[in-house]
């Protein structure tokens, strides 16, 4: 339950400095301008640079500010809050310097001579090389600083061409029985894989499909046997599948309507007569499999809504309450956290209001009791920031407990409530911190977590805890699962326990969570947070609306040992924030996107976007709130069938989904 790290950089870093005075708010108006000395860097491998900025006004001269450092190429560069970056991988990298004093920034380029390449390993699929047949290939190219290099110009040749030729990509072609090795070349360096090709003794491949009718997103596992002259299974051949589709006729220009993975799992995006077609050494077989659309969207009407326009709406949390009503309280890029009665949706009353030392106020979390709430801070006045613990057993007159700041200087981005424990969040800190609050009153650090990394940009963003599992979402480190209080994996509160973990190339985990599919098999959900791909250049003194980029991820995790990353939803032109999982459904906050409804029901494949998968959607759109009509969605939550929501621009909505209508029958 967070902001992006564009944002972040963009408003809440000036918090870091604490409130400023007079003079340095007429300053920060002056400043136009951030220089970085130097203006470039050359560096190699291993090698560190200071840093140094200065802000400027518009006559040139230097402004008084604090400087926040940053990396936009966390893989490549590293740099430290004091200005010292350190290079990490070959390439061309963008870091940069931000003045809170304005709000202003800069980058420069650093240049990070590639090593040597030093080693070259070929992969293959591990199947019989059987004369006939063609095998893909990859490779793994590392530097002599240990760094994986994609983008390598790969030289292909065998030794053999009359045993086997291999393509520019890779693939390779065996021709006949006899031995041959496949090489890749670059930079002076090769590696090898020797073959024994066989002959081929397969005469007859047959597939069976385990359904035969099925609709769009729903996966179907293709099983393919090949068998010699005498109906013997030859084993571990290797087969090849592919997919022909004939689309209904409305398919028109379409991107591919359907996709089959070499594990032979079939998913078609868009109905209609689909053959899986298996190909092994010049023999093939098929299947056909009729599709038809998934049908499971849904009309969505406005419930209810409490609009928040004078300042920004960060994140909400609602809750049966001691009295037996219904209750919502909801963050504020402001000192003040707010509480309303919404008892009756349509109508949401506020009942109360806590104003505390912050200049946000980003999350909000309430015990299952419905008696404690905790709220975020980020820029207090004293730097301390930490955490606030409210008594809101009566919701109308919300009492603050007590605060708890140690070691939570950063600001605390976001909290999660488990039993009678916080896990906090805290800026600038890759780390959670784990505190007791049993005694409301006089709460404690009990434990502490933070990933072994050798990333020196590790960072934390979100925890989100369920069973005693906590989900960390570490950014460039992706998914780290942590056992603080399970006890399976010998984790407690007080010593918390890594036990997995699951990174993908695009690094922006921002937010996870856990998923158990009626099929049994389970998924952590995970998104990103970026700015948009293309963003749009700011035009001076027009409000435009914002826009980010990122989508959800679904890692099959039913084998720990080897999780896979098999499915992704996306909003073009719109990035994912924040989830809700209930009954098969995915409730998502996709900012400029809006809410999205998606159904997330059986084996999960491919993209969900075009398999006719989303329910639902909503924009809230308001004329009053800043821009005019620009959706920017933070979170959602399902409650007693009303799907709650934090618009940044416009406050707090309640929708609910329509019931399905029945077809008619003629």
């Amino acid at each position: 339950m967070s902001r992006s790290p564009l944002m972040f950089t963009v408003a809440a870093l000036a918090a870091l400095a604490g409130p400023l005075t007079a003079q340095q708010l007429a300053a920060a108006r002056k400043v136009v301008k951030v220089e970085i000395m130097p203006a470039s860097l050359d560096l190699a491998v291993g090698d560190s640079a200071r840093l140094t900025a200065r802000a400027l006004d518009d006559a040139g001269n230097p402004v008084e500010s604090e400087f926040f450092y940053f990396s936009r190429s966390k893989h490549g560069v590293g740099v430290s809050k004091d200005g010292w970056v350190k290079a990490l991988a070959g390439g061309e990298h963008p870091v940069g310097a931000f003045a809170i004093a304005g709000s202003v920034q800069a980058t420069i380029t650093v240049h990070v001579a590639y090593p040597p390449i030093e080693s070259i390993e070929i992969t293959g699929p591990g199947a019989r090389p059987l004369a006939g047949a063609t095998l893909n290939h990859k490779v793994l190219v590392r530097d002599r600083a240990k760094v994986e290099r994609a983008g390598v110009d790969i030289t292909w040749k065998t030794s053999d061409p009359a045993v086997a030729t291999v393509t520019a990509g890779g693939a390779l072609t065996l021709h006949r029985a006899g031995r041959v090795v496949l090489s890749a070349t670059a930079g002076g360096v090769t590696g090898s894989l020797p073959y024994t090709v066989e002959a081929n003794p397969i005469r007859r491949v047959m597939l069976s499909a385990s359904a035969a009718s099925v609709r769009t997103g729903d996966v179907v596992h293709v099983t393919a046997k090949a068998l010699d002259a005498r109906g013997n299974q030859v084993t571990n051949a290797p087969i090849t599948f592919a997919v022909s589709s004939t689309p209904e006729d409305t398919v028109i220009a379409q991107f591919p309507t359907a996709e089959v993975d070499q594990k032979g799992r079939f998913v078609a995006q868009k109905a209609g007569q689909h053959t899986v077609v298996a190909v092994v050494g010049g023999v093939a077989g098929q299947v056909s499999i009729e599709v038809g659309n998934r049908g499971v969207s849904q009309d969505i009407k406005l419930v209810g809504r409490a609009a928040i326009i004078d300042k920004p709406t960060s994140d909400l949390y609602v809750w049966k309450g001691k009295d037996g009503r219904d209750y919502m309280v909801s963050g504020t890029f402001s000192s003040q956290a707010y509480f309303y009665d919404v008892t009756d949706p349509a109508d949401p009353v506020l009942t109360d209001s806590v104003v505390v030392d912050a200049r946000v106020v980003n999350d909000v979390s309430v015990n299952d009791a419905g008696d404690i709430c905790v709220i975020s801070r980020e820029g207090a006045s004293n730097r301390k920031n930490g955490i606030v613990i409210l008594d809101c057993s009566d919701p109308h007159h919300v009492k603050i407990l007590s605060t708890f700041d140690d070691g939570l200087w950063g600001g605390v981005h976001n909290v999660n409530i488990w039993k009678h424990y916080v896990f906090a969040v805290n800026d600038g800190v890759p780390r959670f911190d784990v505190i007791d609050i049993q005694d409301p009153k006089a709460p404690k650090r009990v434990g502490i977590y933070e990933l072994p990394s050798d990333n020196p940009s590790k960072y934390l963003h979100d925890v989100w805890v369920v069973d005693g599992i906590a989900y960390a979402s570490y950014w460039d480190d992706g998914v780290v699962l942590v056992d603080v209080g399970n006890g399976k994996y010998g984790g407690t509160p007080e010593k918390p326990v890594k036990f997995n973990q699951y990174k993908y190339p695009i690094g922006a985990t921002h937010a996870s969570y856990p998923y158990k599919s009626a099929t049994g098999r389970f998924y952590i959900v995970t998104g990103d947070e970026m700015g948009p791909k293309y963003p749009n250049p700011r035009i001076e003194g027009v409000k435009q609306p914002g826009q980010m980029g990122g989508y959800a991820h679904f890692i099959d995790f039913t084998d720990p040992a080897h999780p896979e990353e098999v499915a992704r939803y996306e909003v073009p032109d719109a990035g994912s924030h924040n989830f809700w999982i209930e009954d098969d459904k995915l409730y998502a906050s996709f900012y400029n996107g809006g809410l999205r409804v998606v159904d997330i029901s059986g084996e999960l494949k491919g993209n969900l976007t075009y398999q006719g998968r989303e329910i639902a959607k909503f924009l809230p759109y308001d004329d009053k709130s800043s821009p005019p009509n620009s959706p920017f969605v933070m979170g959602p939550q399902l409650y007693k069938g009303n799907i709650w929501m934090a618009d940044m621009t416009s406050g707090l909505w309640g929708v609910k989904l329509e019931p399905k209508k029945r077809p008619l029958v003629p």
